[in-house]
């Protein structure tokens, strides 16, 4: 049975990209990539599509859905393509496809959005698909009525006195409109939100998405399986990052779950050395290793890391919705606000950083860092990154850092 469903795999792959002909039996990676990368073709062959989308922890439909959404949210459109073709021999219909698109453009961008719809159009073309048809008297699908009115307050009174046009948007038509169309179920718009939000390593955004993901008829091996088929697509360190934030989601909801432990039991995050991650080149200059990531469940909004620097590394310019509070725990590092004097820390120091500040913090230049960062969310959100800091901005740290070396 597994090789039947390993044939249709390499069939309607090979169908969806247009070249069945050009590949011998059995393989499915491009002919190039046997000749540049011959183990990534093997890998492509027998560990992706021989192994990891057979399995039975999803359905073909939504491990479709999820890589479509993984792959716009990213921006890597060439691959889009590709992928399309495959989710409608999966069974995602055009329509669903359109309305995947439509979601991602608030979760990723209008760009990416416009970008997917270019990809897609040409496989519509090529199949001859119907332009989808414009909704007319279908009735929006119904949310909890007391589930929303406690996110339309919480985001009423976290964003509104900041950003009052984005609070309005943001109940009107993200959750007022947008969650409400009918185009695509409840349960495949948290699937295509999860996907995206793992993709682009929007960690601190999972937990209400999670939770409501499970609300909307997500099992709790359905969701397991997201990162675990992500890691793939959207590398090993986003799919890592995932992991504690799944495990906390999932043991609040088993704590308040009836029967069990109450929601106010005392719980212990192991250390898992393996769920560490690299930090991100867009938002970090040089070696930096981020691990024991938390995140509180609602209505508490505490999270955190702990986040080592190599020597000269540092994070990107920054700032906290509503202000971060850094514990150094060892080494030595520098911190600054924007306009102020590059400051030194150390061991047992405590750096308050006030909400909206724009900042930098990392390692000195000569002895490597590590801090545990704890920051609260404000609406979903606990922080904003900026651009770099250059090498001539970081050069102006200290002369007294050469003393870190002692």
């Amino acid at each position: 049975m597994k090789k039947l469903a390993a044939s249709l795999v390499i069939s309607s792959l090979a169908t969806s990209v247009g070249e069945a002909q050009e590949r011998p039996a059995g393989r499915i990676a491009p002919p190039d990539v046997y000749v540049v990368a011959p183990g990534l073709g093997d890998y492509t062959d027998e560990l992706l599509f021989g192994d990891v989308w057979l399995r039975d922890e999803l359905k073909p439909r939504d491990r479709s859905i999820i890589t479509v959404s993984a792959l716009i949210a990213s921006g890597r459109i060439a691959q889009v393509g590709g992928h399309v073709g495959r989710a409608l021999d999966n069974g995602v219909t055009p329509s669903e496809i359109g309305e995947i698109i439509t979601h991602l453009a608030f979760y990723s961008g209008w760009p990416n959005a416009i970008s997917a719809v270019n990809a897609t159009k040409e496989v519509f073309d090529k199949r001859g698909i119907e332009p989808v048809a414009a909704e007319a008297g279908q009735q929006p699908l119904e949310l909890d009525p007391a589930s929303e009115a406690a996110r339309a307050a919480s985001v009423d009174t976290s964003t509104g006195p900041v950003v009052p046009a984005l609070a309005e948007y943001t109940n009107r038509v993200l959750f007022g409109d947008l969650w409400r169309r009918p185009q695509l179920s409840a349960r495949d718009r948290s699937l295509v939100t999860i996907a995206g939000l793992i993709a682009t390593g929007k960690a601190e955004q999972l937990p209400f998405h999670l939770s409501r993901g499970m609300d909307n008829g997500l099992t709790r091996t359905e969701v397991a399986e997201v990162p675990t088929h992500l890691a793939y697509y959207a590398g090993w360190p986003n799919a890592m990052s995932a992991v504690p934030v799944l495990r906390g989601v999932f043991e609040a909801r088993k704590a308040a779950a009836p029967g069990e432990a109450g929601a106010d039991a005392l719980s212990v995050q192991k250390h898992d050395p393996e769920a560490a991650a690299t930090g991100s080149p867009e938002n970090f200059t040089g070696s930096v290793r981020v691990e024991s990531r938390f995140q509180a469940e609602d209505p508490a909004r505490v999270g955190g890391a702990t986040v080592s620097f190599e020597p000269g590394a540092r994070t990107a310019w920054h700032t906290h919705p509503l202000g971060q509070t850094l514990i150094v725990t060892a080494g030595c590092g520098w911190v600054q606000s924007e306009g102020g004097p590059i400051g030194e820390v150390r061991p047992g120091d405590v750096v308050n950083i006030p909400p909206n500040v724009r900042h930098w913090h990392g390692a000195s230049k000569g002895a490597s860092m590590t801090h545990v960062a704890v920051a609260e969310s404000l609406n979903g959100s606990a922080v904003t990154w900026m651009e770099q800091v250059t090498d001539d901005q970081y050069a102006r740290g200290p002369e007294a850092a050469d003393q870190c070396r002692g």
